[in-house]
């Protein structure tokens, strides 16, 4: 089953309710001019094992203990923004699998050569799946270069191919930005990048947890102040799928300077597009699980391939 994205942009209260979580509009609440019947119709349940991802996007919700021990209880990753709407938190369950000490351990333990084979095939199939975004979404670009430098990716990528795709890559993706520059804080379309990168984060963190992972030891990534590092090794061949779907709502909206809500609801479609995982097509949410349960086979020894994505 498909898990819901919900995001709340205006000032509510959550709360549990028979394992419900139950959205109160304190709005509607407070107006006498309106009906009972009105206030009533004002509040809404959903089921939390519905629930994937919920976003907080204004600083006067309120949400009760029971309601987020009852949503990290079922895996729902809970994303806080800060007043610029970038999203700033995660929350996550301490506990997300049945076998998670035996899963931790095997993570733990695992090699430098297998590390760097997963790195291998994380790169090659992040370029590969730039690529075919270039070449897809972009008149006339050049991209056999691309093909060949996924092809020459070695064990550990001690060539760096990675940053050479990059280089190449964001210098031929917005052609109708000659000076675009991929940075955190840059020139739009920048922002809605970093905000369909946070959601992805928090897709693919929650995954592994789910699948009985340590989202904070990564394969490749180490930074001592990054507790998600192999959220963000994991990610990466996820991210041409959240670049194509930016590309897609600059084509579609006259003005994308600032991150508003209509912009905010195109990028929150990303744990429902359409990938492609060992040939069979899944929304992103349900192939980041896939994604996330092969590693964990990988570390323990029962497979040596990641389950990544690929656009056919």
């Amino acid at each position: 089953m498909i898990k819901k994205t919900l995001f709340f942009g205006n000032p509510a209260y959550l709360s549990l309710r028979q394992q419900q979580l139950v959205v109160q509009l304190p709005e509607v609440e407070k107006n006498d001019t309106i009906s009972e019947s009105l206030k009533r119709a004002g509040e809404r349940t959903i089921p939390i094992e519905d629930i994937g991802v919920v976003v907080l996007d204004n600083r006067r919700i309120t949400i009760t203990s029971g309601a987020i021990a009852a949503l990290l209880e079922n895996n729902v990753a809970v994303i806080t923004c800060d007043d610029h709407s970038i999203p700033r938190g995660l929350l996550m369950p301490l506990e997300g699998n049945t076998l998670q000490h035996e899963r931790f351990q095997f993570q733990i333990e695992a090699s430098l050569p297998l590390r760097k084979q997963l790195w291998a095939q994380t790169v090659r199939q992040k370029i590969l799946n730039q690529e075919f975004v270039l070449r897809t979404q972009v008149v006339g670009v050049e991209t056999a270069c691309m093909r060949t430098w996924a092809a020459a990716v070695r064990s550990g990528d001690p060539d760096n191919m990675e940053a050479r795709a990059a280089a190449y890559y964001w210098a031929h993706l917005f052609p109708d930005i000659p000076s675009f520059t991929r940075r955190r804080d840059g020139e739009p379309p920048n922002h809605l990048l970093n905000y369909g990168y946070a959601i992805l984060r928090a897709i693919i963190a929650r995954n592994l947890v789910a699948s009985g992972l340590l989202p904070t030891l990564g394969i490749h990534h180490h930074n001592r102040y990054n507790a998600y590092c192999l959220a963000d090794d994991v990610m990466e061949p996820y991210r041409p799928y959240v670049d194509q779907l930016v590309i897609q709502v600059m084509q579609a909206f006259d003005d994308i300077s600032e991150l508003t809500r209509e912009l905010k609801a195109e990028l929150l479609r990303i744990p429902v597009l359409d990938v492609v995982v060992d040939g069979k097509r899944s929304p992103l949410m349900v192939a980041a699980g896939l994604t996330t349960a092969s590693l964990a086979r990988c570390y323990a020894g029962e497979a040596r391939q990641l389950a990544y994505p690929q656009f056919l």
